[in-house]
This record gives C-alpha cells, sequence and structure tokens, in this order.
C-alpha cells in the first residue's frame, strides 16, 4: 500500500507539473527539437502564466472579409470594443528587461520574426537603430517569448521588397521561415506580414501556400518614446486597431510608456489570434 501511495503521489506531480505549463504541450511542440538555454534568457516556461489579454466576447467581432481567391489581408479587427493589439517585427534587439516586462506583467503580443535579424547575420538596418542586445540570445530568447505567451509569427528570411520578387523567390521566403519557426519554436506559424508592408497577389498565393491563413498589416506605428504615429486623421487609438512595433534599443522603456498609454485612454490589449478566430479566419 506504501509503495502505491508514492506511485500515485508521482503520477500526480508530473500530471500537474504539466498542466502549469502555458497552454499545455501539443504534438508540435513535443516534437520540436531540445534546446539549451542560454544564460541570458533562461527561464523556466512552466513558471509563466497565461498573459492577461483581452478575448473575444459571443457577437463581438464581425466577419474579417475575406477575397474569392488567396487569404485575407486584415490592418485592423472589426469590433467596437475598446481593445488593441500590439504586434513586434524583426528581431534585433533582444533586451531581457523587455522579456521580463512580457512575462511578469502577462502583457499579450503577437510577434514577427525575420531570420536574419534573430540570427543577427549581418548588421541591423538603419530602422532598428542598432542596440546593445543585438542578437543577445538568438531563438532562444524568442523561445522565452513563446514560453511568455507570444506566439511567433511569420516577417520573412531576409526582409526582401516582395514586390521586386517573383513568386518562386517570395514562396521561398515565407515557406522557409516557417520551416525555421516550427524547427525552432515547435509550431508553424499561421499569419504572415510582410516586410514594409509591400505584397502582391503573387505574395497571397505563396503565403496561402506555405499554411499561412492572413497578411497583417496595421494601423499606427509606435516609434521611439513609445509615441504612436497615427495613420488616422484624427490622430486616435480606434477599437481594433493593430500597433506595429520593432525590435529596437531602449525597447523595455518603450514599451512600458505604450503601454501605460494604451490603458490611460481605457483600452485593453487583446489577443489578436483570439480575435482572428472569432472573425472567421482560422489561425491556430
Amino acid at each position: 500500500m506504501k509503495g502505491n501511495r508514492r506511485l500515485t503521489g508521482v503520477i500526480i506531480g508530473l500530471t500537474l507539473a504539466a498542466g502549469c505549463a502555458e497552454g499545455g504541450t501539443t504534438q508540435a511542440e513535443s516534437t520540436a527539437p531540445a534546446k539549451a538555454r542560454s544564460p541570458l534568457t533562461a527561464t523556466s516556461p512552466s513558471a509563466s502564466p497565461t498573459p492577461r489579454a483581452a478575448l473575444p466576447r459571443p457577437g463581438e467581432v464581425a466577419r474579417i472579409p475575406r477575397p474569392a481567391e488567396g487569404i485575407p489581408v486584415v490592418s485592423s479587427i472589426p469590433t467596437k470594443r475598446k481593445v488593441v493589439f500590439l504586434t513586434i517585427d524583426d528581431g534585433w534587439e533582444q533586451d531581457p528587461g523587455f522579456l521580463k516586462q512580457v512575462r511578469d506583467q502577462r502583457i499579450p503580443i503577437t510577434v514577427f520574426a525575420m531570420r536574419d535579424a534573430v540570427e543577427a547575420t549581418g548588421s541591423p538596418d538603419a530602422a532598428s537603430g542598432g542596440g546593445r542586445y543585438v542578437g543577445a540570445g538568438k531563438w532562444d530568447y524568442f523561445r522565452d517569448l513563446r514560453d511568455a505567451g507570444a506566439p511567433i509569427e511569420n516577417h520573412t528570411f531576409s526582409h526582401p521588397n516582395l514586390w521586386t520578387l517573383g513568386y518562386e523567390r517570395q514562396k521561398a521566403e515565407i515557406c522557409g521561415m516557417s520551416t525555421l519557426i516550427r524547427k525552432e519554436i515547435g509550431r508553424r506559424p499561421t499569419l504572415f506580414r510582410p516586410p514594409f508592408g509591400n505584397h502582391n497577389a503573387a505574395t497571397a498565393r505563396a503565403a496561402g501556400e506555405c499554411g499561412i491563413k492572413a497578411i497583417m498589416m496595421w494601423t499606427a506605428t509606435v516609434q521611439p518614446g513609445g509615441k504612436i504615429a497615427y495613420q488616422v486623421p484624427d490622430k486616435k487609438l480606434r477599437p481594433g486597431d493593430i500597433l506595429l512595433l520593432h525590435f529596437r534599443p531602449n525597447m523595455a522603456r518603450d514599451f512600458r510608456v505604450l503601454v501605460n498609454k494604451i490603458r490611460r485612454r481605457g483600452f485593453e490589449i487583446g489577443d489578436l489570434r483570439a480575435y482572428m478566430r472569432a472573425g472567421g479566419v482560422p489561425v491556430s
């Protein structure tokens, strides 16, 4: 009997430990290769709670328009609720302070990773502004963001202007990055952000062939200092806005300013994938 009690306790303990991990372990994650973590980014995934994200209410989200052929291009979420969505591109500046904010304050974000930035291949482009933590954690940093609840989506291998590429080259950039993210993160992306926002019919076709369910654009960009650069005449946040940030210097400070600004204006920060699904786009 004593041996049985010990065995039962071990089984319960293992079950509870598995259940504490954010989102559980999917089949895709379980087959991903094990990766050693760098001292800079080492965390315990099971200690990372689910982000405090606004989730769609029944009937809140209108249908996201879908073209007769191809996949939808989404700049904002069709909702009247005061909710916005934070998306972050590239991956050059891997600031541990930013990671700590996302994890500890449970802030929902969506990351659009680009291979050359994540792996610090070459020098950061001018828009990235250089920085103190360029390539500091590489894929370990993005695995830690994943463990903090941030989905890692697709932003191509090398950030080309897709307008200048034919279908096959575009497909190589998009499919190749999806395969790499699947290898490094354990999940294949279903959202794609084109570099510079430039895309055409070949982009939509190639992305669809690579398993992408939507091309994601934005309604406002976030500049250094947490300043929001609006693309609407009244210069204010609107329900359903998708904000575009980049992994840049002083990210922890600027992100803190931005989040406080959003909340002071009475907005929540939403779970982008959940809202996309509510709008009829089958993202995973």
